[in-house]
């Protein structure tokens, strides 16, 4: 059966939510308290949806990954609006029996579609040092480094950025 990349419907919200929180486990390590945390707000989205777009890949009924894409709201309630010029994507996630057969690309893809769609230009994202299959994907894709984004506890968010317009 093929692979279908959609909205996510709200029946879907809470697998979805699994799904992509069961894909970050793996970079969660004991020493970080605030990953767990990290990976409750990732498996709720019921909350962010009404605020964001929420992508499915699904297959047979079953959904293999998700991503989030803010084209004006961002996924925590608060923060402010994304630049009108821009889409940003955020957890981008493949359930780990699912990876290697494309799925993350495919999500990429339609996470652009939906970008330019909107009328966007580019489309930002930041990942992990730890993701590097994710960079290697990013890179592969013609996305480009942006700079980094260093919190004050020394984490490093790195960052990158795809014309959309080329």
């Amino acid at each position: 059966m093929a692979i279908e990349v959609r909205r996510a419907l709200p029946a879907e919200y809470d697998e979805a939510g699994r799904v992509t929180a069961l894909a970050y486990r793996e970079f969660v390590r004991p020493e970080d308290g605030d990953w767990n945390d990290y990976l409750d707000r990732i498996a709720d989205v019921r909350d962010r949806a009404g605020r964001t777009v929420v992508l499915v890949a699904v297959e047979d009924g079953r959904i293999l990954g998700s991503a989030t894409l803010e084209l004006e709201g961002r996924t925590e309630e608060g923060e402010p609006p994304v630049p009108p010029e821009e889409a940003h994507l955020r957890m981008l996630g493949v359930h780990p029996d699912a990876r290697r057969r494309g799925i993350a690309r495919m999500l990429m893809d339609a996470s652009v579609e939906e970008a330019r769609r909107a009328g966007k230009h580019r489309l930002t994202l930041n990942t992990t040092r730890r993701m590097r299959a994710a960079q290697s994907m990013y890179e592969a894709l013609g996305f480009e480094r942006l700079d980094d984004r260093v919190f004050p506890d020394g984490f490093v968010l790195l960052g990158y950025e795809k014309r959309l317009d080329a």
